[in-house]
């Protein structure tokens, strides 16, 4: 088949030698795994680079490293070979067999135990839907969601128009604040709620958090000072060097239930005050995967029926 004139196309065998040898490590290895020779297959990566217009790789001592070009050059290849891997599968099974694939990146500082709140309806999902996470940068996953790498983002932000570029912020969830501690230090503050707080150690989000700019507003109304012991982008680590007794947390009530099960965290006390906002955020203005409806569905559903408790 002629190309058309003035019509670029890929060459896949040139991009299939190439994340061979990125995956494997070794030009080496790549060449006895494809049954190449070595010579051979630098000839067609060296015409891949040229109708890129940018090398990807880059001597590193007696081996070869991928350049920061050829990183994204390699994820986008991951993707079409595991594609094309599915694709070999899907002609040996019986028809609607292929599972759906969800690819979600989630907030660094997002809750870990809010992220599995939200994401359990996949599990459940039929037809079944084969789901991968990726942790991450606000700016870094928004860019992958630009490039339809990822079909949703969970964020305890919303992207700003600066970053986001055509990407929809959805409020899936809020929350109000629970303040925890380990029994020995809770035993060890004095007085009552939030004068409890006052000079007591706290370990926090970090100043770039809407949460923690929010925290700090409310200890000043509220007329407290903590001692700030460390500061945390990481909520799931934030929980773990709690646990040691280094310091108060504050994580959103709907959650505190099972963060004082799991972890053993006496609550503090409580502010409506100061909230936890949750979002989705796709490249479409609508939710158009299924799971995503699905999991949309059940937060609906869940929040409805706070709301009837209340």
């Amino acid at each position: 088949m002629e190309a058309l004139p003035g019509t670029e196309f890929l060459n896949y065998h040139h991009l299939r030698y190439f994340w061979t040898v990125a995956t494997e490590g070794s030009l080496r290895r790549a060449s006895e795994k494809l049954s190449v020779s070595q010579p051979s297959m630098c000839t067609q990566i060296k015409l891949l680079e040229a109708s890129l217009g940018e090398p990807l790789f880059r001597p590193s001592g007696r081996s070869l490293a991928l350049t920061e070009f050829g990183q994204l050059i390699y994820g986008y290849a991951e993707e079409i070979f595991t594609l094309g891997g599915e694709i070999l599968r899907a002609t040996k099974q019986a028809p609607g067999v292929r599972a759906l694939r969800l690819h979600v990146g989630i907030v660094d500082s997002f809750p870990k135990l809010m992220s599995y709140d939200i994401l359990r309806p996949v599990f459940e999902q039929q037809p079944a839907v084969q789901l991968t996470c990726h942790e991450g940068k606000l700016a870094d996953l928004v860019s992958q969601l630009n490039t339809h790498r990822l079909d949703v983002v969970l964020s305890d932000e919303p992207a700003s128009p600066g970053i986001a570029g055509k990407v929809f912020n959805h409020l899936l969830a809020s929350s109000a604040i629970t303040f925890c501690a380990m029994p020995a230090l809770a035993r060890q503050l004095k007085g009552r709620f939030p004068r409890n707080l006052d000079g007591a150690p706290a370990l926090l989000p970090t100043q770039n958090c809407s949460l923690r700019r929010d925290l700090e507003k409310w200890f000043g109304s509220a007329g407290v000072v903590p001692r700030v012991v460390a500061e945390f982008e990481d909520a799931a680590l934030t929980k773990i060097v709690a646990t040691s007794g280094h310091g108060f947390i504050a994580v959103p009530t709907v959650v505190a239930s099972e963060a004082v099960e799991r972890y053993g965290f006496v609550p503090l006390g409580r502010t409506k005050e100061v909230e936890s906002r949750f979002y989705a955020m796709t490249a479409e203005r609508r939710f158009t995967h299924p799971a995503i409806l699905a999991l949309t569905q059940h937060l609906r559903a869940v929040n409805s029926r706070r709301m009837d408790q209340k």
